[in-house]
């Protein structure tokens, strides 16, 4: 038995199916519960703020809040005194936050501070002291050329500023009366008469660079407005030059000289749809054209190209039926897209955003647009070389006006090192402005303007 005893091998506990079963489960539900965590502390990760950014312009303020991912956000309108709280869920206080009470300027014409800081954990508040009532609106825009995340607070005054008035309150001669407009119809609104404008006011620092010829005067005449759109701006740069320049720095130098030289012609002013570097959306240059009865949109633009030999000036108008080449088509889906990069708030409903060509006949319009167009083309080849020595045609949104001759000009190709040197020099500023000038001469010495009292448009 001692022998039997010590032959025996000593017994290995078992592993049965049930112990690894056991363990199994055990290992596995460790590893799910670490996977959970680590998708609980992604998701509690705070979000980065990179970049902020401030556009104060006459029509409103936007503040763009740059981040390494969309932004939960919760806005608050106050009263007594006039405040906007906006609060950031599962944001960090960064620097690039904290300089945002730096970037408010004195001249904000809405916003009078700015106050950051941590309102709660997980919460950053920001609270806008304001100048005057304000109806903002908040909205996020998804990633798109160079920027990220961006959420964008545009504070706009609860009274919009009538640009009619503004217009007729900074240009009008005190001699000069304005019948004001009776209950507007539907759909139009009522007629605007203009009386005759007396000026002898003459353009004595610059010499025409050739006789142009001008429209006989009548009995009845009366002011001309002409919209001068400076493209891009704010949010949206548009081209960009090889030494840096940026095509909404360069639009907006000509369009002001344009107006200057505009309001010392005899009978007509100039209204800039932007007058700082602040984006507008395309619909809405469409729209301030028309609520101020304007007579002529000359919408100005510095080409881009991905061959930095492309040069030379164009100028386009709107078509019903297609573009006119494929670098039309190109460069009006280039400029379409401006309202993406710039930033608009989708959510929004307005009339202009889903005009579309069916809705109305342009052919008039576009009748008068190119008449418009090749004299200023004519003119503008005098000053620069012509990319194209015809008009082209494409589907640009900005020329969507049905009832106002529009034209874009395309200045010069800024992806050209040499016409980028020359649309840096306010030298060629001046000629630029003055060859589109001349060419609007051209048109109303051959289309002038009715000198009835128009028809006034529904804005």
């Amino acid at each position: 038995m001692f022998e039997a005893a010590q032959n025996r091998k000593p017994r290995c506990p078992t592993v049965n199916a049930i112990t690894v079963h056991r363990y199994c489960r055990f290992t596995l539900i460790n590893v799910l519960m670490g996977a959970l965590m680590l998708g609980v502390y992604a998701a509690n990760a705070a979000t980065d703020v990179t970049s902020v950014r401030v556009w104060p312009a006459q029509d409103y303020t936007r503040v763009t809040i740059e981040a390494t991912a969309p932004i939960a956000h919760e806005l608050l309108l106050l009263k007594n005194p006039e405040r906007l709280v906006l609060d950031l869920q599962n944001v960090s206080l960064t620097p690039a936050l904290q300089e945002l009470a730096a970037k408010i300027g004195a001249n904000d014409p809405y916003v009078k501070a700015v106050r950051v800081g941590r309102f709660k954990p997980g919460v950053v508040r920001l609270v806008f002291d304001l100048k005057t009532e304000a109806k903002p609106e908040v909205f996020m825009l998804k990633p798109i050329a160079e920027y990220g995340n961006r959420l964008v607070l545009d504070v706009y005054p609860a009274q919009a500023v009538d640009p009619l008035l503004a217009l007729l309150e900074r240009s009008t001669p005190a001699t000069t009366q304005i019948a004001a407009p009776a209950p507007p119809p539907l759909p139009a609104s009522p007629p605007i008469d203009f009386k005759p404008v007396e000026s002898s006011i003459v353009n004595a620092n610059l010499e025409p660079p050739r006789k142009t010829p001008r429209a006989a005067k009548s009995d009845n005449q009366r002011l001309v407005i002409v919209a001068i759109d400076a493209g891009h701006g704010g949010e949206d740069p548009g081209a960009r030059g090889h030494s840096g320049s940026h095509e909404k720095d360069v639009t907006l130098a000509i369009a002001r000289k344009l107006k200057n030289m505009l309001d010392r012609e005899p009978n007509m002013r100039g209204v800039l749809t932007r007058d700082g570097d602040y984006f507008i959306p395309l619909h809405h240059r469409v729209e301030k054209a028309r609520k101020v009865y304007a007579d002529l949109f000359v919408s100005v633009h510095a080409d881009a190209f991905v061959k930095p030999h492309a040069r030379g000036s164009s100028v386009f108008a709107l078509s019903e039926r297609g573009a006119t080449s494929s670098a039309a088509k190109w460069l009006a889906k280039k400029e379409n897209d401006a309202d993406l990069i710039g930033g608009v708030n989708l959510d929004v409903r307005d009339p202009y955003l889903k005009m579309t060509l069916a809705d109305l006949s342009f052919t008039a319009q576009i009748n008068d647009s190119l008449k418009l167009a090749r004299a200023v083309l004519t003119e503008l080849g005098e000053i620069n070389t012509l990319h194209k020595s015809d008009v082209e045609q494409a589907g640009f949104a900005v020329l969507k006006a049905p009832d106002i001759p529009s034209i874009l000009v395309e200045t010069a190709f800024i992806s050209n090192p040499d016409e980028e040197r020359k649309l840096k020099s306010s030298a060629y500023q001046e000629q630029m402005a003055e060859a589109i000038v001349a060419g609007i001469r051209r048109y109303f010495a051959q289309n002038p303007p009715l000198a009835r009292a128009r028809v006034a448009r529904n804005p």
